[in-house]
């Protein structure tokens, strides 16, 4: 502050024709104390100090520099903001000094907590730490500069395992348990935001302890504090501290300094006794040291007073001192060649004009928001070990004004707590892979939580996902759950093995009536044949054939045309199959009943009326069919209900009444087939032909009665396996028990196949 008052004194561009005075209090860290200072500032009690000489020409101050920290900051504001005198701060940085209703004259150089907390914040969050440790000062500057963090923490997910308060006047007691608090902490990183006294304290009770590495977040209060480099306990510490700049000029400054300047203040004069270890015959010197010989030189120490290399805070000062001059020179000079030295300045008027200062010094930037608050930079500092000893070094820089992606900056690789190169790792819950989804555990802090495993047909496609997502209908997820891939459509198709083997029988059947029909057209002129009532034989045999080809259009996969034809083909090739056996089988009742004397009733059941009875019955069920197909005709679905992890591609009928209409009738035809050939089962026949159709038709019913349960239970393909089953079952069971046996007997016992056997004890007129 002495050094910049001097270079405004003898600047002629800045303030020309006006000198500047000063007086400098210490306040002890006092509040009392801060305001007795300030009662004295504002009533202009004690001299000010003019170089070389006294002064008493102004009542109060015009501006008052300070104070350090936020707490006797706040207390002198309050007394000096109604009396309009500016307080201008280099480092009291609590954010509740931004309210210009409770604080209107306070201004600072030195960011508020609020932006640092925010930058903290981002810090953390930039480093993917979720579960942190929170130490502050118990004061103005430390409560609310937490406050403000844990905020601003809170929106960036950020969780903290606990919140510790410090005073450099607690009871041992309180420091033990704080202590005792960070031991037992999961949380491997503290952010503190406390002042170095403070932290003192804390660190005489931690030294010596058996401690994790621990990562230390510091703010600017302690984070480049010289005095603290001798604790290994910081290895590798990072936070936010002034931007470290350089003052032209100072360093001569401070050196510029004789016995005889240092023997007029009590301060110096210590300092000096201290530094060299000889006595200026000051009163509090003691008797011990040797009188100093005027050789003493300070250009040939090295401590922090001659170091200027890491000037931050100073800088601040230097700022401050300079705004409060530029403010001054706005009011007493109009433009740069009229300036009015003779103007009685208020300091209500040094206030407004704080307000609108903006100038650049040594190649920094000086003005202040509504608020009163800079421009928020920062220097990322990290502690690292460098030849045994410890020392700060600049990683990274922090500009709140900076556009999006450069606000925080990494420039140096960083040296982590305990000497590590990786980043540590602190979280309360490891990160939930893809997969997986959080489920917080009761009680605890949104960062805790579990790993829990998405259900079937869920994903979660990032890390830390909250919630499962559910795939479309068509897609199903895979075995990590991180991904919905296609579900794979299932239908009975000629591929596999299931439907080989039924396509199989299939093309079997079929070479089975094509066998028996050669086998009866190369025997048609045998009494069996004949006697088998040909024309419909070999009708029925080429329905049993078109039964055969129509369980293949079940196989396959299922499109439109398919759909109709399975269903259609299916419903009129059985309706013609047991028309015939029906035809056959009133055949066998009517020859028996013509034996009866006076009947004539094989001439209402001849062969045309045969024919027209198997077109008319085969009619009805085209006529079923068509009125199916044009209300509402089958067609290929796919149906994701029956199972989740796929789709089965299936034909729905449509129309559940045109479907279970055209079962009806074929069921119908049957039951009344069965029946007839039940009733006639005992007429004297030595081919036992009845017997035979009975049979048939027996298996025929069973087959298709089982069916309906199985059909409406079968999962997926296994339903159209099941319909093709009843189909093949069926139509083998009429071909084995009508024609098989006749085929034997063509075949293997021909003695059998003559007029005399077949007439037997039958009448001939039967035949």
């Amino acid at each position: 502050m002495v050094f910049a008052i001097k270079e405004i004194n003898n600047s002629s561009e800045l303030l020309p024709g006006v000198t500047l005075g000063y007086q400098i209090h210490d306040i002890c860290s006092s509040v009392p104390v801060a305001l007795k200072v300030a009662f004295q500032l504002a009533n202009g009690i004690e001299p000010f100090f003019f170089q070389n000489q006294s002064c008493s020409k102004s009542a109060t101050v015009h501006a008052v520099v300070g104070e350090s920290s936020s707490t006797p900051s706040i207390a002198m504001s309050r007394l000096l903001g109604p009396l309009g005198i500016p307080l201008v701060s280099h480092f009291a940085t609590c954010a509740c000094l931004s309210d210009k209703l409770q604080f209107p004259t306070f201004s600072r150089t030195i960011p508020s907590d609020y932006f640092q907390a925010a930058a903290l914040a981002r810090l953390v969050k930039h480093f993917g730490w979720t579960w942190i440790g929170a130490l502050r000062s118990d004061s103005d500057y430390g409560n609310n500069g937490m406050a403000a963090f844990l905020q601003a923490a809170q929106a960036e997910g950020i969780c903290v395992e606990y919140s510790e308060a410090i005073y450099r006047t607690n009871r041992h007691a309180k420091v033990r348990r704080v202590a005792e608090v960070i031991r037992r902490s999961t949380a491997r990183v503290i952010v503190a935001f406390i002042a170095s006294g403070d932290l003192l304290v804390l660190l005489s009770e931690l030294e010596g302890k058996a401690l994790p590495p621990l990562q230390w977040i510091g703010s600017e209060a302690w984070v480049t504090n010289h005095k603290l480099l001798q604790f290994r306990l910081f290895a590798g510490a990072i936070g936010f501290g002034i931007p470290r700049s350089v003052i032209p000029g100072l360093q001569n400054f401070l050196l510029d300094l004789g016995p005889a300047q240092v023997s007029d203040s009590p301060i110096l004069t210590k300092f000096w006794e201290s530094a060299f270890g000889c006595s200026l015959g000051g009163i509090q010197t003691p008797p011990s040291l040797k009188p100093c010989d005027g050789k003493q030189n300070l250009g040939d120490l090295q401590n922090p007073y001659t170091d200027t290399s890491q000037l931050r805070i100073s800088n601040m000062v230097y700022k401050a001192v300079y705004a409060i001059a530029h403010a001054m020179h706005s009011i007493i000079c109009t433009d740069e060649s009229h300036c009015n030295t003779g103007i009685q300045i208020q300091p209500g008027q040094v206030t407004e004009h704080l307000k609108k200062v903006n100038f650049t010094r040594n190649g920094y930037k000086v003005s202040f928001d509504a608020n009163g608050d800079p421009v928020a930079t920062y220097e990322l500092v990290n502690w690292q070990v460098k030849d045994g000893h410890m020392e700060f070094v600049t990683v990274g820089h922090y500009d709140e004004s900076a556009p999006d992606g450069q606000v925080l900056i990494m420039k140096k690789n960083i040296t982590w707590a305990g000497g590590q190169t990786q980043v540590p790792v602190s979280v309360c819950s490891e990160s939930c892979p893809p997969g997986t989804r959080k489920a917080m555990q009761r009680g605890r802090p949104v960062c805790c939580f579990d790993c829990v495993p998405c259900s079937e047909g869920e994903i979660s496609n990032a890390s830390d996902s909250l919630d499962c997502i559910t795939c479309p209908a068509d897609y199903w997820s895979n075995a990590e759950k991180d991904k919905c891939i296609t579900k794979p459509v299932e239908f009975l198709s000629f591929h596999e093995v299931l439907g080989i083997i039924l396509a199989a029988c299939s093309v079997t059947g079929v070479c089975m009536a094509i066998t028996v029909a050669a086998v009866f057209y190369r025997h048609r002129d045998t009494p069996i044949v004949k006697a088998n009532n040909s024309e419909l034989s070999f009708l029925l045999v080429f329905s049993l054939k078109l039964c055969f080809l129509c369980s293949l259009t079940f196989i396959g996969r299922p499109s439109e045309w398919s759909c109709m034809l399975r269903h259609t083909a299916f419903g009129i090739t059985f309706v013609l199959c047991i028309s015939c056996v029906l035809g056959k089988t009133i055949v066998v009742l009517m020859a028996f009943r013509a034996t009866l004397p006076g009947s004539n009733v094989m001439k209402w059941f001849g062969p045309l009326q045969q024919r027209l009875s198997i077109v008319a019955f085969t009619l009805i069920q085209v006529l079923i069919c068509v009125l199916w197909l044009t209300i509402s005709p089958p067609f290929p679905n796919k149906n994701v209900k029956h199972y989740k992890e796929r789709i089965i591609l299936e034909c729905d009928v449509g129309s559940a009444v045109g479907f279970w209409a055209v079962l009806g009738y074929i069921g119908l035809l049957s039951i009344l087939c069965f029946v007839l050939a039940f009733l006639a089962r005992k007429l004297p026949d030595n081919f036992n032909e009845a017997k035979l159709i009975t049979f048939s038709m027996l298996i025929f019913c069973a087959v298709w009665i089982t069916f309906i349960p199985a059909y409406v239970s079968s999962p997926g393909k296994f339903t159209v396996a099941v319909e093709i089953f009843a189909i093949l079952a069926s139509s083998f069971g009429l071909i084995a028990c009508i024609f098989v046996p006749k085929c034997f007997i063509i075949l293997f016992r021909p003695e059998q196949n003559t007029k005399k056997h077949m007439m037997g004890k039958m009448p001939s007129k039967s035949l």
